[in-house]
């Protein structure tokens, strides 16, 4: 009887441990369920997060470049209007240099060359005895030469029949040169 009870013992003890393994197995199985559950989880959300951030970082770049772009055309327009000035400033020096004294007879003369200088008067800001020098053919053949507050330098060829002018003041030249330094495409 003692072989049996130990024998019953023996298969009691048995049948526990097979049973504690396979709830253990069990219980291991369901672990790594959940492990696997945990970390594939895990690794979507670190997926989402990554996803997330290159699409701000692809945002972040396109900002950034149309910023430098807009930058780039800011600068390019501010260089253009500065260039601009600045070519104003010089014409407009060279223009009033050349519109006075012996440069401003030679003017005259050039714009009526080839015309009846008596159907003219050259008008200007004051009538010196260089340009009544300069002028003495013309004004011999009938071209007027008077004073006018309507022009600082230069001079305007007015019709005498009144229906016509030619602006040749520094104004007017300025007036007549600045499109075309305006126009100016800077790339």
């Amino acid at each position: 009887m003692e072989l049996q009870i130990q024998d019953l013992v023996t298969s009691i003890r048995k049948e526990g441990i097979e049973a504690a393994n396979a709830e253990a197995e069990s219980i291991i199985a369901e672990a790594k369920k959940k492990a696997d559950s945990l970390v594939a989880g895990a690794k979507a959300e670190a997926q989402q997060f990554k996803d997330a951030a290159e699409k701000e970082i692809a945002i972040l770049k396109e900002s950034a470049a149309v910023s430098a772009e807009q930058a780039k055309r800011d600068a390019v327009l501010a260089f253009k209007t500065e260039i601009q000035g600045e070519f104003e400033k010089i014409l407009s020096a060279d223009i009033r240099k050349e519109l006075s004294g012996e440069g401003l007879g030679k003017l005259i003369r050039a714009a009526v060359a080839g015309e009846n200088v008596a159907d003219y008067a050259a008008e200007v800001s004051e009538v010196t005895d260089t340009l009544k020098a300069e002028l003495a053919d013309e004004i011999k053949k009938g071209l007027e030469i008077r004073p006018t507050k309507n022009v600082a330098q230069g001079f305007r060829l007015a019709t005498k029949d009144g229906s016509g002018y030619f602006d040749c003041s520094d104004d007017g030249i300025m007036e007549m040169l600045m499109p075309y330094f305006r126009n100016l495409d800077f790339q």
